[in-house]
């Protein structure tokens, strides 16, 4: 039998997850569990390249492993691991930290938009180098494809010149990784903007029905399309964008409505939210019972970074080979 692709996936611990980690994310990674073998990073040390503020890391951890587990994430199939319960990762960032120069860094444009974003005047060392603690991340357990969004894949391109300048140093060991982008790759947030926490335009993934209704609410729409009457451009207009991911079977007869001016924005907005909360609900009643029971959640984290940990060993001392380390 063919033996199966290896993916790395893996997020930040930042607090619950929203529409956009949902559909950008989580909806591929299930989906990938039986095709591939799957390991999921709790990307903790990464935190700190943009708030050294680490408090919350512990509980933000358990937070986001929660809300995989009530998307669908199979710990049996796909373990679930903290990157700094794994020692190798630093290990191997600092080997490819060797591997690539500042230039090259300082030329990637998803570290530009973070620090115009969120208006870092002094990058720090840890921040410049962030893809190449990725590059550790995906290579130590030689993952072929990474699900990401469109903004990651520059810092998928630095794992493969990495991949390959050690390989040609030292001996083929890891493999090249691949991006994988999902249809709905980025959903805007309700202004319409890049869904972010941190703006406040999100749907959080455990919100209660009337949050999400009330949330709705202020989403924007076509501005041209004041009164019900108005003809409206589905094409521009966020909430239609909602449809098309949460209400497929109704997107057609919901954009000639729109276009005609049959059909007003309040009634299409709680037609979308509708929508939205019944796709919610198992999310909910999952994310429910894991949040009663704290130590079938620890125990699933430390059965995970048991098994991620024995992979690393075996990469890194094929590192130490190739490298005539001892």
């Amino acid at each position: 039998m063919k033996q199966r692709k290896t993916i790395l996936s893996g997020m930040r611990p930042t607090g619950k997850l929203h529409l956009g980690h949902l559909v950008g994310a989580l909806e591929s990674w299930v989906a990938l569990q039986g095709e591939y073998e799957n390991f999921h990073l709790i990307a903790d040390y990464h935190v700190l390249t943009t708030n050294l503020d680490s408090s919350g890391i512990q509980a933000n951890s358990i937070d986001m492993t929660i809300d995989w587990l009530a998307a669908g994430i199979d710990p049996s199939r796909s373990p679930i691991f903290r990157q700094s319960h794994i020692k190798e990762h630093a290990e191997l960032h600092l080997i490819f930290s060797m591997l690539i120069t500042a230039a090259r860094l300082e030329r990637n444009p998803a570290v530009k938009d973070q620090v115009r974003d969120l208006h870092i005047e002094n990058i720090t060392y840890g921040h410049l180098g962030y893809p190449v603690l990725q590059a550790a991340d995906i290579l130590l357990y030689k993952g072929e494809l990474v699900p990401v969004g469109e903004d990651q894949v520059p810092h998928v391109e630095i794992s493969r010149e990495i991949a390959r300048r050690f390989n040609t140093q030292y001996g083929v060991v890891f493999p090249e990784p691949e991006p994988k982008l999902t249809r709905f790759s980025r959903l805007p947030g309700l202004d319409g903007k890049r869904m972010s926490k941190s703006v406040g335009n999100t749907i959080v993934l455990s919100d209660p029905p009337d949050a999400i209704q009330q949330k709705m609410r202020g989403a924007v729409t076509d501005p041209q399309k004041v009164r019900k009457n108005d003809p409206g451009r589905p094409e521009i207009c966020l909430v239609f964008t909602y449809h098309q991911k949460f209400n497929a079977g109704e997107t057609a007869e919901i954009e000639s409505g729109c276009r005609s001016g049959a059909l007003g924005c309040v009634e299409c907005k709680h037609r979308a939210c509708t929508r939205i909360v019944d796709a919610l609900t198992p999310f909910r009643d999952k994310r429910a019972y894991f949040d009663a029971h704290p130590g079938e959640v620890e125990q699933i984290l430390n059965d995970g970074e048991r098994r991620a940990r024995l992979r690393a060993q075996e990469t890194m001392a094929e590192v130490h080979a190739a490298m005539k380390l001892g």
